[in-house]
């Protein structure tokens, strides 16, 4: 298997197209994570994802998972969880901690992806205000969230987390129902799960990912946005 070799003074990548089929879409290694080469990546539809010890790796795969956020399916239970109104839902009050519990080890992986390389790196971002977090608290106690990158209509989901029940399902439901309204294109999911597919979510081919990357910076171009600091129920 050969993997083209990114250097840190050159922020090109591969065509996407020669992403690997087996592992699934992995594009290339090295490279840096600096803003500019995550922001880059993120608008090619590309995405960094390693263990702590290798290198960076790129992926690229196709198909990919995405959620329509004007398609998010939010269940009965869902939505009554959501009227009861026990839960606040805030957005970027605290990012570092939802990353921290994003990147915990659980029972179902071996180790985690989410390095400190990678929670330095995507710290970065938010300061300037790509990356967000949502986070969903029980009085003042944060309980659930996740965490992504913005960039003009695409939200690009990173990893979510929940210490009571459904409350990252909270998270992705306020989250979709407010960029629903804001006529955002799509959320990214990257790969499938059971859980994502239960959300709404469906996969596309790359081409067809790409090409809503590509019109959405047409129309938006590369810049981040603001979420509110707490959201409205859906």
């Amino acid at each position: 298997m050969h993997l083209p070799w990114l250097e840190d003074d050159d922020l090109s990548f591969p065509t996407t197209n020669e992403a690997l089929t087996t592992p699934n879409g992995l594009l290339a290694a090295g490279g840096d994570l600096s803003p500019e080469r995550l922001v880059r990546a993120y608008a090619q539809g590309i995405f960094p994802w390693f263990s702590d010890g290798d290198p960076i790796l790129w992926w690229s795969p196709s198909p990919r998972c995405v959620i329509f956020p004007n398609a998010f399916h939010a269940s009965k239970s869902l939505k009554k969880l959501s009227r009861k109104q026990i839960y606040t839902i805030r957005s970027n009050a605290n990012f570092s901690e939802v990353v921290d519990y994003c990147s915990a080890e659980r029972e179902s992986q071996d180790g985690t992806w989410i390095t400190e390389e990678m929670k330095e790196a995507y710290t970065q971002l938010h300061t300037q205000g790509f990356a967000h977090s949502i986070e969903v608290y029980r009085e003042e106690t944060l309980v659930g969230g996740l965490y992504g990158i913005g960039i003009g209509k695409v939200f690009y989901g990173e990893s979510m987390f929940s210490l009571e029940p459904n409350a990252s399902k909270l998270a992705i439901y306020y989250l979709a129902s407010h960029l629903s309204t804001l006529e955002f294109e799509v959320i990214d999911c990257q790969v499938t799960s059971n859980h994502l597919l239960s959300l709404g979510a469906v996969e596309i081919d790359r081409d067809e990912f790409e090409t809503i990357l590509c019109d959405n910076l047409k129309t938006s171009g590369i810049a981040p946005f603001l979420l509110p600091d707490k959201f409205p129920s859906p």
